[in-house]
This record gives structure tokens, C-alpha cells and sequence, in this order.
């Protein structure tokens, strides 16, 4: 499987990488013996970027993946993890559980936000803890989107000493809007933004500033959420979008997009994990998983061939701007490189 380095820093990261959000149990329970396998078949895949946060299941991922690469060489995989909300423990301290915040855990811990030099540290020694790590190699201003002031002056700043002592090998944000990331991109010298939703077979959003500005300034994103919350995945009503069900109009486009690909005999799912790394920006598309099987499953659609015409009826049927970025195959058959790669 293929790296890139991150914008300007020396991180690798691998074109597929591992979100592990599902291993803090999102939504639905997951054993520890599951979410060891599922890394394990990440692994197998080449797979050596993994993302996860305080956030995913009150630290559940961060152990879980912590204790899945405990045997693996240090130098041999990157991890991500994110500041901005700090866990402290639930003044209750009685039962309940966490599905509010989307996480089938006990509520033993609640999240405050904390975008301060401070919060910084304190989360940063939180996660390496849970995670049995002396260091990590991005770290990430977690949705900020409320505290953009704070996270400017205050969490950035912290993080850019941090990168510059060594301690952290690249700095960045993760969001799922486009706007503040492409300031932090104008104002900052961040190496890579998380870009959740925002670039996707369906939805461009991130082509309107932030990608023309990670290019234009040498920076990398990594794309999050190119199944839309499931709905690329299986179009059909009552599928979501945005974590709620898809209003009819979204349903109606993704159902055009599928009828595509399918005439093409290529999955919707395979054109949606591919159609990012046709912008040069772009580094590596990060998908969840919950077992092996998941695992495998998007590493085959990844790996499989997206033939040219299926893009050009994408933009004839007006699916696909003209000047939007796809991937090129080349004489080969196989995907052209990006410009960074081929550099």
C-alpha cells in the first residue's frame, strides 16, 4: 500500500487509513477480541495509519488500539489522536451510558471542551497514557467549530511548540466543514487537515477554498467520511446522511450516482473510496471499520480498477463538475500517481 509524507513534515501516512471510532463501541457494542482482529486485518492490509481520539467511545479507542499495536515496531505505523475535549470524571459516577455523545459505553466520564495551551497538554498526556505510547505522530484540533478563537490563539500555538520539541511529528485540524480549515490553512502553518464529508462522490464542498489551499501552500488533507455516513455505501430510503436519514433530494442524487457505477459494473463504494485521490492534495482517505471482514471489504473495493468513462458519465450526467479532479488511469491499467507521488 502506498505513503505520502504530510505536507511539509517527515509523517507517513498510507493511502488507506484506519478510523477507530468504531472501536469505542460507536452506535454498537464491539468486543476487545473484535477490535484487536480489526486492526490486525488492517495491518495484514498494509494498513499503517490509524486515527483515533478521546472523543470515540470516552477512551475505549485509544486502549483498544493502544493494546492492538503494543507488538508492532514503533517506527512502523502512524498514529493520530485529537485535542479540544478533555475527559473528566462524571460527578454522577452512577449507571448509564454514553448514546447520547453516539457511544454504546458507561457514562463514567463527561467531555469539556478546552481548546487552551493547557487543555492541550492535559489531553495530549491523557491519550498517551491510555494509548501506552511515548509519543504520537499528528495530533489534531478536534472540531472546533464553536471555538475557533480559542483553538487559534491558544491550542494551536501549544501544538506548533510541541511539533517543534519533537514531541509530535505533525500538527493539523479535523473537521467536518471546510471553512475554518482552509483558515487555519491561510493563518497557520498546520501540515494536514482531517476533512470529514466535505469531499466525496456526492458533495464537494472542499474544492471551493480548503483543497485549493492545501495545494497551493504544499499542505496535505486526509479525507474522512467519503460514504457520507453510509449513504454511498447502500443508497435506499431511510439510509443516513450526516448521521440522520437523508432527505429525499441527497437520497434522489445518490441513487443517480449508484445507477452509474453499477452500469459501469463497479460498486458505488469503490468510486467513493477512490474519487478523492484525484485531487493532488490528498493524502490518504480514512475509513471506520468494526471487524476484519469490513476491513477486507474496503481494501478490495479500493484496489479495484475504476474505469475513465465511468468519471466522464459522472460529469455528462452533471453528477460531477467538468473541472472537478478524478483519478487518471494510466496505460497500464493502474491508477497514475498523484503529482506529489510521482515528485
Amino acid at each position: 500500500m502506498r505513503t505520502t509524507g504530510l505536507g511539509g513534515s517527515e509523517v507517513p501516512v498510507s493511502e488507506l487509513a484506519l478510523g477507530c471510532a468504531a472501536l469505542g463501541n460507536l452506535y454498537h457494542p464491539v468486543t476487545d477480541e473484535a477490535a484487536h482482529a480489526t486492526v490486525d486485518a488492517a495491518w495484514d492490509a498494509g494498513v499503517r495509519t490509524f486515527d483515533t481520539a478521546p472523543h470515540y467511545g470516552l477512551g475505549l479507542s485509544e486502549r483498544r488500539l493502544g493494546a492492538a499495536l503494543r507488538d508492532r515496531p514503533r517506527d512502523a505505523y502512524t498514529v493520530s489522536t485529537k485535542v479540544g475535549r478533555l475527559l473528566v470524571p462524571s460527578p454522577r459516577g452512577g449507571p448509564g451510558d454514553d448514546l447520547a455523545h453516539g457511544f454504546a459505553v458507561p457514562a463514567t466520564h463527561r467531555r469539556v471542551w478546552d481548546f487552551s495551551a493547557d487543555g492541550v497538554l492535559r489531553s495530549l498526556e491523557a491519550s498517551l497514557d491510555r494509548l501506552g505510547l511515548a509519543r504520537v505522530d499528528i495530533a489534531l484540533l478536534h472540531d472546533p467549530d464553536d471555538h475557533a478563537e480559542q483553538a487559534l490563539r491558544g491550542a494551536y500555538p501549544a501544538l506548533e511548540r510541541l511539533r517543534g520539541e519533537g514531541v509530535v511529528g505533525a500538527i493539523g485540524i479535523g473537521m467536518n466543514r471546510s471553512a475554518l480549515p482552509a483558515r487555519f490553512l491561510r493563518e497557520t502553518d498546520v501540515d494536514v487537515v482531517l476533512l470529514a464529508g466535505r469531499y466525496t462522490l456526492l458533495e464537494q464542498d472542499g474544492l471551493t477554498e480548503l483543497l485549493p489551499e492545501a495545494a497551493a501552500r504544499g499542505r496535505s488533507v486526509v479525507i474522512g467520511g467519503v460514504f457520507n455516513s453510509g449513504l454511498l455505501s447502500a443508497p435506499r430510503p431511510g439510509a443516513t446522511y450526516d448521521y440522520a436519514p437523508a432527505p429525499q433530494p441527497v437520497l434522489d442524487r445518490a441513487l443517480r450516482l449508484l445507477a452509474v457505477t453499477e452500469r459501469h459494473g463497479v460498486p458505488l463504494r469503490a468510486a467513493a473510496l477512490r474519487f478523492p485521490f484525484g485531487h493532488p492534495a490528498v493524502a490518504s482517505v480514512l475509513t471506520g471499520a468494526r471487524s476484519p471482514e469490513e476491513v477486507r471489504d474496503t481494501v478490495a473495493q479500493l484496489r479495484r480498477p475504476i474505469p475513465d468513462a465511468l468519471w466522464d458519465e459522472l460529469r455528462a450526467e452533471g453528477l460531477l463538475d467538468p473541472e472537478t479532479p478524478v483519478p487518471v488511469t494510466a496505460p497500464t491499467g493502474k491508477e497514475a500517481p498523484s503529482p506529489k507521488e510521482a515528485s
